[in-house]
């Protein structure tokens, strides 16, 4: 005798031996919540309720939900990895920036050979003397005394060379940095004295 089936919901049906369901089932045809007609009953009765399918259906797996249609899946373990690249890029640009701006620039030592020592009067009258020291983080310049810029030193530096000042005597403290040494040489070049000197403490 044939039992009649349908999917869950559908108003059509087919008819099936018994054998044929139970194989059909097992195969995938059919879903555990399809509902079955016995014969010689007016009841529609899912698989699963049912007495003579209760068993099997349980022992059947419910079947992974099909990916959705246009579903896209991204990776994300090369996008951490070029994060990673690129934080590990800026944190090492930052400290030799960091870095650059902190070297102290080159010192000489009282005793060492070839040192030049000046009196103060003999200074005055042979160098152009340019002292600098940080003031709120900020470089300060002094020429011969009176305060300028580093935008401006060159030119200041010109209108004081004369025959006798030929060489420019530089004085600055530990906390200036060797960029604004190297401004001041520029500077001092610019102007026509190629001889910088270093005042040791």
């Amino acid at each position: 005798m044939n039992w009649k089936v349908r999917h869950e919901g559908s108003p059509e049906f087919v008819e099936r031996p018994l054998e044929t369901l139970v194989d059909e089932l097992a195969d995938g045809i059919w879903q555990t919540t399809d509902e079955i007609q016995e014969p010689g009953s007016n009841e529609w009765v899912a698989f699963e309720n049912h007495p003579a399918f209760a068993e099997m259906c349980e022992e059947l797996e419910v079947p992974p939900k099909p990916p959705a249609e246009g579903e896209t899946h991204l990776d994300f373990n090369a996008l951490i990895d070029v994060t990673m690249v690129l934080l590990i890029f800026f944190i090492l640009t930052t400290t030799v920036a960091a870095l650059q701006k902190r070297i102290e620039a080159p010192t000489a030592d009282k005793g060492k050979k070839g040192i030049t020592v000046l009196t103060k009067e003999k200074a005055e009258a042979t160098t152009v003397m340019v002292k600098v020291h940080v003031e709120n983080g900020e470089p300060m310049v002094q020429l011969d005394g009176r305060k300028t810029s580093l935008e401006g030193l060159a030119g200041q530096i010109r209108a004081a060379v004369t025959p006798q000042k030929t060489t420019l005597l530089l004085e600055h403290d530990d906390f200036v940095s060797q960029e604004v040494v190297v401004q001041i040489i520029s500077a001092a070049k610019a102007a026509g004295l190629d001889r910088v000197q270093l005042v040791v403490p």
